[in-house]
């Protein structure tokens, strides 16, 4: 399994639009390895530690739990990576 997480809080146009990109990006992708896809969101609102780690930065979108971007998200680009992982966890 390859985990996104988008970190950002409501009313953030970009959090938004990083939103729609990632949904996008896993909607092309092909049926075996969409299944194998989770996405995560968390709130800096809601937590204080990710509040003090990304306030300024958001969106922030992580795989497997490291930062892939922040701010602006390239669809291409987190295809890419997000392929990357997943074809890593199945040569493990």
């Amino acid at each position: 399994m390859t985990e996104i997480t988008l970190i950002g809080k409501d009313g953030c146009h970009l959090c938004d639009v990083a939103r729609g990109v990632i949904e996008q990006v896993v909607a092309d992708l092909p049926d075996a390895d969409a299944d194998r896809v989770v996405v995560a969101e968390a709130s800096i609102l809601e937590n204080p530690e990710l509040f003090d780690l990304w306030w300024e930065k958001i969106p922030v979108v992580l795989i497997d739990g490291r930062v892939h971007a922040h701010w602006r998200v390239a669809p291409e680009r987190l295809r890419d990576a997000v392929t990357e992982s997943l074809h890593a966890v199945s040569a493990s």
